[in-house]
């Protein structure tokens, strides 16, 4: 086959800095400030963008980092099976696989623990066995 003569688009990097940037406000640096943590987290996580949102995958989705007129939705594909010692998943606490952490303006998520949840994702996506997590009583 030739080589195609179509120019490649921009990174899935470039895309999720875009769409930061085309936030502003305070989602733009909620969202930015998730990135930089996620990034940190572990140094084998790729940015991605699929369904026209930032995904950020080692082994598997780790999480995708959705925008709303009224939050900045983290959610993280096994999240069900992840131990959350610092209850910082508040959404999406019903199902069986996803759990998701929403962030609205003027919150903040402690950032060792938010971190180690990440870390707790790639885990299991290397391990690839997924089982939900007991949920302590509150």
């Amino acid at each position: 086959m030739p080589p195609s003569d179509a120019a490649p688009g921009p990174s899935a990097s470039d895309l999720i800095s875009q769409r930061i940037a085309e936030l502003g406000g305070w989602r733009g640096a909620t969202l930015g400030r998730m990135r930089q943590l996620i990034l940190a987290a572990d140094p084998r996580i790729v940015e991605e963008w699929k369904w026209a949102t930032p995904v950020w995958s080692c082994g598997g989705i780790v999480c995708t980092g959705e925008t709303y007129k009224d939050k900045v939705k983290l959610t993280f594909a096994k999240g069900a099976a992840l131990p959350d010692p610092a209850r910082l998943f508040n959404a999406s606490l019903e199902g069986n696989t996803r759990r998701a952490l929403d962030l609205r303006e003027g919150e903040t998520v402690d950032p060792a623990a938010f971190q180690a949840l990440v870390r707790a994702a790639v885990a299991l996506n290397q391990t690839g066995k997924a089982k939900p997590a007991k949920r302590g009583k509150a």
